[in-house]
């Protein structure tokens, strides 16, 4: 069984965020409101030198206001970047 680092599943997840909402054309700040989210936390989760990792209820908040399956978040994990031996 395959076991995913946090940090990078966190990592992937955020970039995804950002990707769907660029192609979704949302502000920073139309997402904040889509999710009840803050605007500086909807910043600071995208912005990758910033450690924040979303918690599972806020990752369905982004799926939801995206309009996407929650699956589409964790598309394009490294397998091997994230496998632990």
């Amino acid at each position: 069984m395959r076991r995913y680092s946090k940090d990078i599943l966190s990592i992937q997840v955020r970039k995804n965020i950002r990707k769907y909402r660029l192609i979704r054309g949302y502000t920073l700040q139309e997402l904040a409101d889509l999710t009840d989210l803050t605007h500086g936390y909807v910043r600071d989760l995208e912005c990758l030198s910033i450690d924040k990792t979303p918690t599972l209820e806020t990752i369905g908040k982004f799926a939801d206001a995206l309009e996407i399956d929650i699956r589409q978040l964790f598309d394009d994990v490294d397998i091997d970047s994230s496998n632990k031996k």
